[in-house]
């Protein structure tokens, strides 16, 4: 195993853009060994000094997220990785969990992880889920969705609040009626949330 993360390590490293060929590894190895194995092999690629193999360990653990403890994990070890690109593979991960599992089954764990203390977890699901309103629950509950994105139109980050403006502009393009008249009730009082205004209204006349 140690071997094979060692080959990994030598190939993914050439590949400086996109997540593409990490993904299709993790697949086709998540298809054809049994999970006792891949779980080994995920947190043995998640320990590389190899981003590329971070985010090929971290597509495992999102096909592995139906067990808690990869689940917890993810929330509160990968969440901490410095790495942005691990931190996007990582909103895959739970996406990947919230379809598996099924959005509307899933809410607890969306909300949890929404009013978590570290901003890369709430921004793993505003991001993980974007666009919400294509998703299984949220498509037909549209004000769900923006219900739980509007909650962090103040957050204290900067890189949560563009993930809330930029996904409250994905759900205009469908719903514009609805996000304008969120946006109505809202008191343009500090620069936070203007920042958020101003993304999110972008194609609202």
């Amino acid at each position: 195993m140690e071997a094979y993360i060692k080959s990994l390590e030598t190939e993914l490293s050439l590949i400086k853009n996109g997540f593409k060929e990490e993904e299709r590894r993790a697949l086709a190895d998540y298809k054809f060994n049994n999970h006792e194995y891949i779980k080994k092999l995920a947190f043995l690629a998640y320990k590389s000094d190899t981003y590329q193999v971070r985010m090929y360990g971290v597509f495992l653990f999102g096909y592995l997220s139906e067990q808690k403890d990869i689940l917890v994990f993810m929330r509160d070890e990968v969440s901490k990785d410095d790495n942005w690109r691990v931190q996007e593979v990582l909103a895959k991960a739970f996406d990947e969990f919230c379809h598996k599992t099924g959005y509307e089954k899933v809410l607890p764990i969306i909300d949890e992880w929404l009013a978590d203390n570290n901003p890369n977890t709430r921004r793993v699901v505003i991001e993980g889920l974007r666009i919400w309103t294509s998703r299984p629950y949220f498509k037909d509950k549209p004000n769900e969705a923006i219900r739980r994105i509007v909650l962090l139109k103040e957050d204290s980050s900067e890189y949560v609040r563009k993930s809330v403006g930029n996904a409250l502009r994905d759900i205009s393009k469908k719903f514009p009626e609805l996000i304008k008249a969120e946006l109505n009730n809202w008191k343009l009082e500090n620069k936070e949330i203007i920042q958020v205004y101003k993304l999110a209204s972008k194609f609202i006349s």
